[in-house]
């Protein structure tokens, strides 16, 4: 697995429901800005590969998720959103998530992205490959 990349969010009123806390989907926004950060951090940059500026053209979607939703967060809570890779395989990445309040766990994901080029299934790039493990 890899070292774990970690990124900041502040919770803001938009991302909580009428009680105060994040509202479940808005981990999900979250999670997805961790794991495209840490795909930049490795230089691998979604915008130019969209618009076909660093090579082939592909995108990484979500083929799987379990989410466990431990503790809520709330309104001004600073989190860490955590990212690794677990294991890179030819078309797809089993990577782990989490959201920490400082120490505290409040959830965990197991998440799956599959590689695609023109709406199919593809093999990663070996250059992408490459900054991932």
């Amino acid at each position: 697995m890899s070292e774990p990349f970690s990124f900041t969010v502040r919770v803001y009123y938009e991302d909580t429901d009428f009680s105060g806390s994040v509202y479940h989907a808005s981990y999900l926004r979250f999670m997805e800005r961790g794991r495209t950060e840490m795909l930049r951090a490795r230089g691998i940059d979604q915008g130019r590969i969209f618009a076909g500026d660093a090579g082939a053209v592909f995108g990484f979607v979500v083929r799987s998720m379990k989410i466990d939703y431990l503790r809520p967060a709330r309104m001004d809570d600073l989190l860490t959103i955590e990212t690794s890779a677990r294991e890179i395989g030819a078309a797809s990445i089993e990577m782990h998530q989490r959201v920490l309040r400082g120490d505290e766990v409040l959830v965990s994901a197991d998440v799956r992205v599959a590689c695609v080029m023109n709406g199919k299934a593809a093999r990663i790039p070996a250059d992408v490959r490459v900054r991932l493990a």
